[in-house]
Order: C-alpha cells, then structure tokens, then sequence
C-alpha cells in the first residue's frame, strides 16, 4: 500500500493534538515517506518516515501549535483498506518532548 499523494483527517487521537479539523497530506517515493499537516490547534507540522512492511509504516513528526509550542514525536502504524475502499491509518504514538505521554490514533483517508 502507498501513500504517495493521499490526505487524511483524524478520526480518533484522544490524547493528541490533532483533531477533525487536521489535514495530514503524505508523499512516498519507495518506502521514504514525508508529509504535511495542519488545522485545528496545529498552525504547521511536518512528517519524514518509512514503510517497514506492505502494512507497517514508522514515522517521525514535529509541529508548531497555534499557541507556539514546538512538539515532537515518533509512531509505528500499519496501512488498512476500509470496506468502501478507503486507506485508513492506525498508529501508536509518543512525544519525545514535554511529558512524553503517548496515544493511540485513527486516520481515513479523504478526497
């Protein structure tokens, strides 16, 4: 599964800083994945990562919220197809600054 050119939206990150109002836009080239988001409480953020396996995807993250705040953070995910024929995406994640607290996340990918 590729990514190359797909945007998603949250549909679950209860313990995060993204939210339905988030646009993650990902590019892949191989199994070198990067990509952009912003929206909600994220003014900018920028992703580089790799694809592990057909499914598994690990990805590094950093944003500037709307408040200023610089974050950081590292997931490992896997890529699925949702029955009408949707990519979604499903990560565990961390912060690897402030209170290094983590989640669980859900995203679907979006014309």
């Amino acid at each position: 599964m590729n990514l190359n050119d797909k945007k998603f939206v949250t549909t679950e990150n209860k313990s995060g800083l993204s939210s339905d109002e988030t646009i993650f836009h990902y590019f892949q080239s191989g199994t070198t994945i990067t990509g952009k988001y912003k929206g909600g409480s994220i003014l900018e953020g920028l992703i580089v990562g790799k694809q592990t396996q057909d499914s598994k995807i690990e990805l590094l993250y950093q944003c500037l919220t709307n408040e200023g705040e610089l974050k950081a953070g590292e997931s490992k995910g896997k890529i699925s197809k949702t029955q009408n024929g949707k990519l979604k995406l499903e990560f565990n994640w961390n912060w690897l600054n402030g209170d290094l607290s983590g989640g669980k996340s859900e995203y679907i990918e979006i014309e």
